[in-house]
């Protein structure tokens, strides 16, 4: 059955209203309910959030700057907030396939600096902030996916609706069938992190990134080990830049000691990649055979897994915010500074920031009208000055490791030293990263050793350590567009690339038994919603979209 048949079977849809909805509860959504509630406590402010608790879906590095969360929680200390382990020191190394050169102190660039931040488990700092909303008397919703944007005869967001519960494969409603809700808002803030769902087709709806740069990707792949105690280094912040990229792939490695024996590490690459033929997964994994990666966990047990997409953070890129009725927040815009290697704390300021622009309108008793102080607070905030420091950290890389490597150098070591904090010229970016791949017969196969089972490991014992599950029998949350160019363009064209850039075996080519040669199949209970199928496919003819509320990964300590 189509949507429409089914609303006319059983709608209407039962709503609520109230005076803000917030999509997603990460930590731009729950800074923006936070905030708000902090400066206009009698507001009503229900958040959704589509994991099975606030927290599940949320992965990050991470080394967190605390400058936003102590603005808005100036006591964090003493309210128990999850930041536990300062950062002791820093090593930038450069890696050749044996060796490691590590980068002197004095000669770190100022983006590398880690004095003062923390390195923290965000699914836990997401989980206390999530005490803290309900704490203030915030509505959180886990479970309940915003699936569709609602609008008035104006064309004003009016809120969101949830998606239906209990619908087959088949689209037909089962005997759990429950139809979704309509949740209503003076405002919608939309907080979905990375190439969200529906900030996606609100992008296009109001046409926001007119006059923008081309907005760039990267897919960051994490695990989480226990470490024998002799090797542990709480607070130790190692980045590594070259091997295992090649020739212009931008790219590098994370590694953090947390407290407790844990090491959090993980790889990062950018989605512009043009070789069909690269995975992302088996790079991170020979990755930490390194022998200056292997050295921190090798005698050590793997305990998480997962990946998310990310923003490369360029100011030139990022959409107009906001639109009748809402705004963007966090990485739904795009706030993330990847040359920092850091966004919680630019979610979390463009939250506030959003729901201080919210606080006097709500005062003033207006209703979906634009918000046209959230972005004009943005252009007078550290946040922007911040982001302008490195808008064109990403985009020196296009033009080639070296030119990157040694323009990072001028703009982030050279000019401060000279007195200029951020770099007087600007570069800009208007190719998308599904755009980059070239044609197989152009490149050369990469032949990745086999998974160890003690240092390396495969995909799918990868997933089952993220604790991914989706309920079988739902309609498919990976849609295709036409079924006939995954194996028409793709593998003709490509080799099959999304076989290779899907870090969870979502997609797989398999015989096809009916008519001869290969047909994509896609495991869908596998995908981990990192997002990386929407961005990538050369076509654009992948359509993620949201699966039943409370399916997916459940992170724990990532």
């Amino acid at each position: 059955m189509t949507a429409e048949e089914i609303l006319a079977q059983f709608g209407p849809r039962e709503s609520m209203e109230y005076d803000v909805v917030v999509v997603g509860g990460g930590p731009a959504g729950l800074a923006t309910a936070i905030r708000l509630k902090q400066i206009k406590p009698d507001a009503s402010i229900v958040v959704l959030e589509k994991g099975s608790e606030p927290g599940a879906h949320i992965l990050s590095g991470a080394v967190m700057d605390p400058r936003a969360i102590t603005e808005l929680f100036p006591n964090w200390k003493e309210l128990g907030a999850p930041l536990h382990q300062a950062v002791s020191g820093d090593d930038v190394l450069f890696l050749s396939e044996t060796d490691a050169k590590r980068t002197p102190d004095f000669l770190v660039p100022r983006n590398f600096h880690n004095h003062g931040c923390y390195v923290i488990s965000l699914s836990d700092v997401v989980k206390w902030m999530a005490q803290q909303a309900e704490s203030l008397g915030i509505e959180i919703f886990p479970g309940f996916a915003a699936a569709e944007v609602l609008y008035d005869e104006q064309g004003r967001v009016k809120g969101v609706a949830t998606g239906n519960m209990g619908q087959g494969k088949d689209g037909q409603p089962t005997d759990h069938f429950q139809l979704g809700m309509e949740l209503l808002g003076k405002y919608t803030v939309f907080a979905e992190g990375a190439r969200g769902h529906l900030g996606k087709q609100l992008l296009a709806k109001y046409k926001l990134t007119e006059g923008k740069d081309t907005q760039t990707f990267a897919i960051g792949i994490k695990e989480l080990w226990e470490i024998p105690s002799t090797k542990a280094q709480p607070g130790k912040v190692v980045h590594t830049a070259g091997w295992p990229m090649e020739g212009d792939t931008f790219g590098g490695g994370f590694l953090y000691h947390l407290a407790d024996n844990k090491v959090t590490l993980g790889f990062v690459i950018g989605l512009d990649y043009d070789n069909p033929y690269l995975s992302p997964f088996e790079e991170m994994q020979r990755w930490k055979a390194h022998p200056a990666i292997r050295a921190h966990i090798e005698g050590g047990k793997r305990i998480g897994y997962g990946a998310r997409a990310i923003n490369n953070g360029t100011p030139q890129a990022l959409p107009k915010t906001v639109f009748p009725g809402g705004c963007l927040v966090g990485c739904d815009a795009g706030y993330l500074n990847a040359a920092r290697i850091k966004g919680s704390h630019a979610a979390i300021k463009s939250g506030m920031l959003a729901a201080e622009a919210i606080a006097p309108a709500l005062e003033a008793g207006r209703a979906q009208d634009e918000l046209a102080a959230y972005p004009e607070a943005f252009e007078k905030s550290w946040l922007n000055e911040e982001l302008q420091q490195t808008r064109n950290f990403k985009l020196w890389f296009k033009k080639g490791k070296t030119t990157g490597q040694l323009m990072t150098g001028i703009e982030q070591w050279l000019l401060p030293k000279l007195g200029i904090a951020s770099p007087p010229w600007t570069l800009h970016n208007h190719k998308a990263d599904n755009a980059s791949l070239r044609p197989a017969a152009e490149c050369t196969p990469i032949a990745y050793p086999k998974p160890d089972g003690q240092l390396t490991f495969d995909r799918l014992s990868s997933v089952f350590i993220s604790n991914t599950n989706h309920e079988e029998n739902q309609p498919a949350h990976l849609t295709l567009k036409n079924d006939a160019v995954p194996v028409q363009v793709n593998l003709a064209t490509y080799a099959g690339p999304e076989s290779r850039y899907c870090p969870a075996g979502v997609y797989e080519f398999v015989p096809n038994e009916a008519g001869g040669g290969e047909r994509l199949q896609i495991n869908a209970q596998n995908c981990v919603h990192c997002k990386t199928c929407d961005i990538k496919d050369p076509t654009q003819n992948i359509v993620w979209v949201t699966p039943e509320g409370g399916g997916g990964p459940n992170y724990a300590g990532m």
